[in-house]
């Protein structure tokens, strides 16, 4: 089945134009018997309909990239099957909801309920844009610590405080939580 990979206002590469364009409309193509669309088109205003591997989404500075491995996070859009886009004009993007997706496969990762999407949409996609950058802001950190660490003689103060929180958070998510110890009598 396919699943909408654009949103619509999103900004695209056309590479078969070699032109910027931004979607306006997103076509789905159902089969009887289908639940979910077959295909899906996204129409750009340049005169035809085109596919998702036409198109490249902007890439604003590849935010969430500095993993280990090279893997990035990336912020998709699901289609909201719990309201229809006219109970949903005030959300920023209409009938859609972000998910942040860690796996190279498209699945895994980060995604909140729809009543608490409902009830402050731009806080979740704050949150959503926050877990994306994760990666990148970890690695700043990990960068500054390394440039304190070479000659910290010469970083100013506040740099040095800096290095120093960077290097305890680094701490916090390297160490693996032990669970608490069962109570006698109780079974765990």
């Amino acid at each position: 089945m396919a699943k909408a990979q654009f949103h619509r206002h999103q900004k695209v590469w056309v590479e078969s134009v070699g032109a910027w364009a931004v979607i306006e409309k997103i076509m789905p193509v159902w089969a009887k018997g289908f639940d979910e669309p077959v295909r899906i088109t996204y129409e750009v205003g340049l005169g035809r309909e085109f596919l998702a591997h036409e198109l490249k989404a902007e890439d604003e500075n590849r935010i969430g990239e500095g993993q280990e491995g090279g893997a990035h996070w990336r912020l998709m859009r699901a289609h909201n099957k719990w309201q229809a886009i006219e109970d949903c004009a005030h959300h920023p993007f209409p009938g859609t909801f972000p998910v942040v997706v860690t796996d190279s496969a498209d699945w895994g990762g980060w995604r909140v309920p729809g009543a608490e999407y409902d009830r402050d949409p731009r806080k979740i996609e704050q949150q959503a844009r926050l877990i994306v950058a994760a990666p990148t802001l970890l690695a700043m950190a990990k960068e500054l610590v390394a440039l304190v660490a070479e000659s910290p003689e010469d970083a100013p103060v506040p740099i040095k405080r800096l290095a120093k929180s960077a290097a305890g958070i680094e701490r916090y998510l390297n160490e693996v939580p032990i669970p608490p110890e069962p109570e006698p009598g109780t079974l765990g």
